[in-house]
């Protein structure tokens, strides 16, 4: 592949990202609890197929930006923006959703709801979403920048 395209990459994934925490953090989560016959046993166990293929998903993306940036050549801004959106991901897969699993568990069984392990799960995407919009700031200009440069050389 030419390095327009990892670059071009570098736009795109960060942006589908942000796209996939929109649609099932803000969007699905909440409405499914409200839909007719939905009981929290069912929405909980809807919940955790929906967030562990997010979570995989994530990683997919995480894994080919890593690849993108690397191909690219990418400036250190970039890697430190990454690297902190991968970090975030490494918390929210391999500490909190655990964590989350436990709490679940519980309540399926017939325990208590509530929990402070989702706060940290919505601060630490909150965060991600914050990290992400960023990134594909930098990268947009970035990526405008390099077009432009192209644009005007050819003269």
């Amino acid at each position: 592949m030419s390095i327009r395209v990892w670059q071009a990459l570098r736009l795109i994934l960060p942006a589908v990202w942000l796209g996939l925490i929109i649609a099932i953090d803000l969007i699905e989560a909440p409405l499914k609890f409200q839909a007719p016959g939905i009981t929290i046993p069912l929405g909980l166990g809807i919940g955790r197929l929906v967030f562990l293929a997010m979570n995989i998903t994530e990683i997919v993306i995480a894994l080919v930006l890593a690849i993108a940036l690397w191909r690219s050549r990418a400036d250190r801004r970039s890697w430190t923006l990454a690297g902190a959106a991968f970090a975030l991901l490494v918390l929210k897969f391999g500490v909190i959703r655990p964590l989350l699993a436990v709490h679940t568990d519980t309540v399926l069984a017939g325990g208590e709801g509530g929990s402070f392990a989702h706060f940290f799960y919505i601060a630490t995407d909150a965060v991600l979403f914050l990290v992400l919009v960023w990134l594909v700031a930098s990268q947009a200009r970035r990526f405008i920048g390099v077009r432009e440069v192209n644009v005007a050389g050819s003269r």
